[in-house]
């Protein structure tokens, strides 16, 4: 009974640590380029190793376009339509904010959390 409610927490406190850091994994990715929602499904996927779904992920994808930090286009891909996410000038401003605010003692922090 406790060994359940042990892995019952973990997995908790490890899906609010992930929810908690996709919006700045999702700026970051978008840093390097347009990507479509899918796209970042998959490349948030293969960083963090866990499962992300949709039902995750747009709704982040559509608060972060409502705060003007990302921008969706459809383009044209054969007959479908596929919206295509960008970093705005905020949201790159943002991003550098949250650099910097890792360059400095909760970067060191970080680091030591990490065993680094």
């Amino acid at each position: 009974m406790v060994k359940g409610l042990l892995a019952d927490i973990e997995d908790g406190l490890i899906r609010v640590a992930t929810r908690g850091f996709s919006r700045v994994i999702i700026l970051w990715l978008l840093s390097h380029g347009p990507l479509s929602g899918y796209g970042i499904i998959r490349e948030m996927r293969r960083l963090i190793e866990r499962d992300f779904t949709s039902g995750v992920v747009y709704p982040i994808l559509y608060d972060l376009e409502s705060r003007g930090l990302i921008v969706g286009e459809w383009i044209r891909r054969g007959r479908r339509m596929i919206k295509y996410y960008s970093l705005t000038d905020e949201g790159s401003r943002v991003l550098k904010s949250i650099r910097d605010l890792f360059h400095g003692t909760a970067g060191a922090v970080l680091l030591d959390f990490m065993g680094r």
